[in-house]
């Protein structure tokens, strides 16, 4: 029995020593073989980019050298059967926040957001006159501002030619009946000048003339200007106050010119006070001016109102807002947000998301646009109901399909992008400065480059200020801009040189004009965008300077849109988004 156990245990022992070695020499050699074909696999060079500037190529994990983020591991494209689409990781759009919408018509409507002003009627300001030439004796109404009633006294004249005129009237009075026609002239001569019968009966009835002569109010109102002072000499005509009937009044709002096909007589404005919070009124635009200040680059629309209580002032703020079908009411049309277009010359286009496949994918396509609805468009023709679009991230999604050589807002028909060329230290694979349209270079004297120099450093300034976040310091810098450019002297720039620098110096002038005033850096921000590209275009006509300048590209600014700026250093100091993301850029250009 005890034997039969032994056999037992040894068979068994035999059996597991078995197992042991079949694992050991042929699990082994698959584990081995798996490891094998992992390192086999692994020896593919794996590419990392950034979601957010995807020209970043490095072969190892690692930050952005623009912005900071780390790096993902780029995936290949999953959209090989259609040459237009690209594609795009998941985590790709999640870090870029690429948000899209399903296309849908809608009633269009178009809201104008207004900005006006509190004015006396013209028809309803009134010049009060002196009918008498002569020295001002006395003024009744001392200050801006005081009630008149009309025959109230307003001034005392001394005048001797009234003096003359008064003993004419009495002389000829004594030889009325012998010369009848020369006293009607004396009376008419004091006619014109505003004596009235009573007074000229007076005169005769006292046998002595009047010394002094009151001047009378003509109108009712109020005096919003006095013209004269106590001891002036004034002839006749010259006006002594400006004098306003304020129980009516209009509100002027001023319409840009993109703005004025919109604005019809007849057309309803709400708006409010700023000096009467929590009241709304509405009115009807009565007025529709035909002609655009040269200056401010705007026309009036004039709502009038009643102000018989006086609760309106001259020069008060208003704000009014607009609601306009530019459609008919029944029709639907596409509408698509700003923020979803790109926009290139003449074309504008959009990206659509395709459908099909697990992996993000996106096509370029070219749109036609209808009238601005302020923060969206109608689209005319290129998109249906029912396409999904990119509304936010649209710029990131456009530099993808750049890199990836598919169709794209600056390169329609696709073409070779680089992307297959590495930059172990992370170095932009491409620039986009070839599509900038430039001027030629003119050729202009030392001094006109002075005076361009000027203009640069002080651009500069501004450029560090905005960077820093230090809107006083970015304050001054628009100001020393506006001198540089005022300072200029026009003879120095010649032929086209000179139109170079007219163009320059209107574009600019407008940029900071919105610029002065305000301390939002933000708003100096958003107006910084076109007068970097205005500088840029300067710089390019009137270089070289004396130093290297760099323009440096953000494609985050503007919403995703891009912005370019100018640097003295290679250094990236971000002026669109300061401390927020500082070093998010690159060099996109040197100007030598």
């Amino acid at each position: 029995m005890k034997v039969k156990t032994k056999n037992i245990l040894i068979m068994a022992g035999l059996l597991l020593l078995g197992f042991l070695l079949g694992w050991l020499f042929f699990g082994g050699d698959r584990d081995a073989a798996s490891a094998h074909d992992h390192t086999a696999e692994s020896g593919v060079e794996e590419v990392w980019t950034c979601s957010m500037h995807p020209q970043i190529r490095q072969n190892e994990p690692g930050k952005c050298p623009l912005c900071g983020m780390d790096l993902i591991p780029l995936e290949g494209d999953a959209s090989e059967g259609d040459p237009a689409v690209v594609a795009m990781s998941e985590n790709a759009v999640k870090l870029a926040n690429i948000r899209t919408m399903t296309v849908g018509r809608q009633v269009t409507e178009k809201k104008l957001r207004l900005n006006g002003k509190v004015v006396p009627d013209e028809r309803k300001v009134y010049a009060q006159t002196t009918h008498v030439p002569g020295r001002i004796e006395k003024l009744s109404i001392n200050f801006t501002g005081e009630k008149v009633r009309r025959g109230q006294t307003l001034a005392v004249v001394y005048s001797p030619e009234l003096v003359t005129a008064q003993e004419e009237l009495l002389q000829a009075h004594a030889i009325r009946n012998a010369q009848p026609e020369l006293f009607e002239a004396a009376k008419q001569k004091l006619r014109n000048w505003k004596i009235g019968e009573a007074q000229m009966d007076n005169i005769l009835e006292n046998q002595s003339p009047l010394q002094r002569f009151p001047i009378g109010a003509d109108v009712n109102g109020i005096v919003t200007e006095r013209k004269v002072e106590p001891g002036d000499y004034v002839e006749r005509g010259m006006p002594l106050y400006e004098i306003a009937d304020l129980s009516a009044m209009w509100v002027l709002f001023d319409i840009y010119e993109s703005e004025m096909t919109w604005v019809k007589e007849g057309s309803t404005i709400k708006y409010t006070i700023a000096s009467l919070p929590g009241e709304t009124f509405e009115g009807e635009v009565t007025f529709v001016d035909p002609l655009i200040n040269a200056q401010t680059r705007v026309a009036t629309a004039r709502v009038e109102v009643s102000n018989k209580d006086g609760r309106l002032k001259p020069e008060m703020f208003a704000s009014g807002e607009m609601h306009i079908a530019p459609e008919a009411a029944s029709d639907k049309t596409i509408t698509i947000p700003e923020s979803a277009v790109l926009w290139t010359g003449e074309r504008s286009v959009v990206y659509t998301r395709e459908t099909g496949g697990g992996t993000p994918s996106f096509k370029m396509r070219e749109v036609v646009l209808g009238p601005s609805l302020g923060e969206a468009y109608v689209v005319k023709k290129g998109l249906e109901e029912g396409d999904e679009i990119v509304i936010n991230g649209t710029f990131t999604v456009d530099a993808a399909a750049q890199l990836a050589g598919k169709p794209s807002m600056m390169s329609p028909d696709g073409g070779d992008s680089g992307a297959g060329h590495h930059h172990g230290g992370g170095t932009p694979a491409s620039g986009n400065t070839g599509e900038r349209k430039m001027p030629e270079r003119a050729e202009i004297s030392p001094e006109a480059r002075h005076a361009t120099e000027q203009v640069a450093r002080a651009y500069l300034r501004l450029k560090d200020a905005l960077a820093g976040g230090d809107a006083p310091a970015a304050g001054k810098a628009v100001g020393d801009i506006s001198a540089a450019l005022d300072g200029a002297d026009m003879s120095l720039f010649k032929g086209t040189s000179h139109q170079y620098w007219m163009d320059f110096r209107e574009e600019a002038a407008t940029y900071l004009e919105r610029m002065t005033g305000t301390g939002d850096l933000e708003e100096m921000r958003r107006s910084f965008k076109p007068l970097s590209e205005s500088v840029i275009r300067m710089a390019h006509a009137f270089g070289p300077f004396s130093v290297t300048l760099y323009v440096q590209h953000c494609p985050m600014a503007d919403s995703d849109n891009g912005a370019d700026w100018l640097s003295l250093s290679r250094e990236i100091r971000n002026p669109y988004f300061g401390d927020k993301m500082l070093k998010c850029g690159e060099i996109t250009e040197e100007i030598k």
